[in-house]
């Protein structure tokens, strides 16, 4: 039976690239050593360290007065490393919460200094991106959360804030489903297990002039521009989870690179919404002008008939169809390796569920 891996990450592969990598995990390049055994400083994981940062920005169009990092420590780390750095007293960071993440991450800053609500979504369940966003007098830099993986929930457009507030956006669970607009923001970072590979590795994309304004009193390894002056190794970096992005990188660049993921994305979800909308028996969780298309949220009547549909999508091979505990009902995470077919499937399922109940 098929197996269908609807999670919202660590997410599915593309089946060549989990091929590749097989490959690669035994004998890297035919140099006789898997890529996880390669030495960081050696000219095989260095070469291919370079081939890495050329794709990012290539495929993102990073303008070259920006940094590319590769760090670790996953998005949650960068809750904390960005108000760490850049949040000094007498300045206030702003913070749209709109999900799970962003109020993470809001949270962890106040932990540091001063901070202010820019725009929340709390008050309505999250099922919008809030239409007005508020800044303080002086931010030192705004943030939010492009993709919200819960609520299913996406920014169409980046917060308008004025021109000389720096934008920071946690971008993991929508990364290279659209174009990231990295001109317009002074920094952005994705966690990989969702559309970049596994898990293990952070791709952070910054102005290096915005790095220059960040604390130089914390300890090297805490420091933004520690990663990179040194290239992203100022110790053994994740090896193969980078390895991974490369192919994940190199199969994005084959699919038409991130126009071409965009309408993908735009079918796929298309689909899975207009199911939802026209059929009485699910209730999409978000409104329709904040739908994200990389997770798509809903739900049944009752709790025992999604707990019905859970059960008998696993049993059919659909998995990780659960939404999150603090939402519950259903979500389904259709990154960019998912194909327009399983979605269809699923649509089908969810048919059939619908007519039997």
């Amino acid at each position: 039976m098929p197996h269908y891996n609807f999670s919202a990450g660590p997410s599915s592969l593309p089946a060549v690239v989990a091929d590749r990598v097989a490959v690669s995990f035994r004998d890297f390049r035919g140099t006789g050593i898997g890529i996880a055994e390669h030495s960081h400083r050696g000219a095989a994981f260095e070469g291919l360290l370079r081939e890495t940062e050329g794709l990012v920005r290539r495929l993102a169009d990073v303008p070259s007065d920006y940094a590319v990092m590769f760090m670790p420590g996953g998005g949650s780390l960068q809750f904390y490393g960005v108000p760490l750095n850049f949040l000094v007293p007498g300045r206030t960071a702003d913070y749209c919460v709109t999900g799970h993440w962003s109020k993470k991450a809001y949270y962890d800053a106040v932990a540091i200094g001063q901070t202010h609500v820019a725009c929340s979504s709390e008050d309505v369940r999250h099922v919008r991106i809030p239409a007005q966003v508020t800044t303080s007098a002086n931010p030192v830099y705004l943030h939010y959360c492009t993709n919200n993986t819960i609520y299913g929930t996406q920014w169409q457009a980046p917060p308008t804030v004025p021109s000389d507030v720096p934008l920071v956006a946690d971008i993991s669970s929508d990364m290279f489903s659209r174009p990231p607009r990295v001109a317009e923001h002074a920094m952005v970072y994705a966690c990989a297990q969702k559309n970049l590979g596994i898990a293990g590795v952070t791709l952070v994309i910054a102005k290096r002039d915005f790095i220059a304004t960040g604390r130089r009193d914390l300890p090297a390894m805490l420091q933004y521009r520690t990663f990179d002056e040194q290239g992203s190794m100022p110790n053994t970096p994740p090896t193969f989870a980078i390895y991974v992005m490369y192919e994940m990188l190199t199969w994005i660049a084959e699919q038409g690179g991130v126009v071409g993921l965009q309408a993908r994305a735009q079918q796929k979800s298309s689909l899975l919404y207009s199911f939802i909308d026209a059929t009485p028996f699910y209730t999409g969780h978000a409104e329709a002008g904040s739908r994200s298309q990389m997770n798509v949220t809903f739900r049944c009547a009752t709790p025992e008939l999604d707990a019905k549909l859970l059960a008998e999508a696993t049993a059919a091979g659909f998995v990780y169809l659960a939404g999150h505990r603090s939402a519950g009902g259903m979500r389904a995470s259709i990154y960019n390796a998912m194909p327009l077919e399983t979605v269809a499937t699923l649509v089908q399922f969810l048919a059939d569920f619908a007519r039997k109940n």
